[in-house]
């Protein structure tokens, strides 16, 4: 009787030593698993940070773009009387509408590779990850595409009728370099055209949208900072 007791604690001593193993190393895992996910939640944070100076950058691209459609057509409103030829090229080649916005989603798609993603105690700020890297990113990329379509088709247009030429410094720029006007030849009646107007004004409609597209996503990029850093102070260090 007295072996067969021995026998059943040593038993029951060594099953509890592999539990408590099995329970030991689980802890080290769970920490190891929130430690990284902390990691690439302030990865996140620095991302998300840069993708809003790059968002800001090209919103101000599409004002100026905006603010000189708006000029040229209030010029032919009145009949080219209130801009010179050079001012109207001037501003008709510095119309920009085809400067893509590019998720950074590397770090978004660790979150996911990882498991670290499922971490995430905030269900918001999933719900805006969500969101960015997968709806709004795609309607990024379907108007994008749309509007390189029309950008390209806006500018042999342009080329044709008035005959523009300009030198190219592509190491210039914040985006896709800088054009020098050269010489141009001013077509007049093409300027105070239907065409011509219409061509603008399906330009300024290009530079609206994608104005709001980017204004959505940064609204949501702003809430996922936000998010980001609320779900970083309540977790453990």
């Amino acid at each position: 009787m007295h072996n067969k007791l021995k026998i059943l604690i040593e038993i029951i001593a060594i099953v509890g030593s592999v539990l408590l193993s099995f329970y030991i190393e689980n802890l080290r895992k769970n920490n190891n698993d929130l430690i990284l996910k902390n990691i690439l939640i302030d990865d996140l944070i620095v991302t998300i940070d840069d993708d809003l100076i790059q968002i800001n950058n090209i919103l101000n691209v599409l004002l100026e773009s905006e603010k000189s459609i708006i000029d040229l057509q209030n010029d032919i409103d009145k009949n080219h009387f209130l801009i010179s030829d050079l001012d109207a090229i001037q501003k008709l080649t510095g119309i920009e509408f085809a400067v893509s916005f590019f998720h950074k989603d590397g770090i978004y798609n660790e979150l996911i590779s990882t498991g670290s993603f499922q971490l995430i105690e905030n269900k918001d700020l999933k719900k805006n990850l969500l969101e960015i890297y997968n709806h709004l990113k795609d309607r990024n990329n379907v108007i994008s595409r749309a509007v390189d379509d029309f950008y390209t088709d806006f500018f042999v247009r342009v080329n044709s009728e008035f005959r523009i030429r300009f030198s190219y410094n592509s190491f210039d720029g914040d985006y896709y370099g800088s054009k020098i006007l050269m010489n141009f030849d001013f077509n007049k009646e093409y300027y105070l055209s239907n065409s011509f107007y219409g061509l603008l004004s399906q330009a300024l409609q290009y530079v609206k949208m994608y104005s709001r597209l980017l204004k959505d996503i940064e609204k949501s990029y702003k809430t996922v900072y936000s998010l980001s850093k609320r779900e970083k102070s309540l977790s453990p260090e």
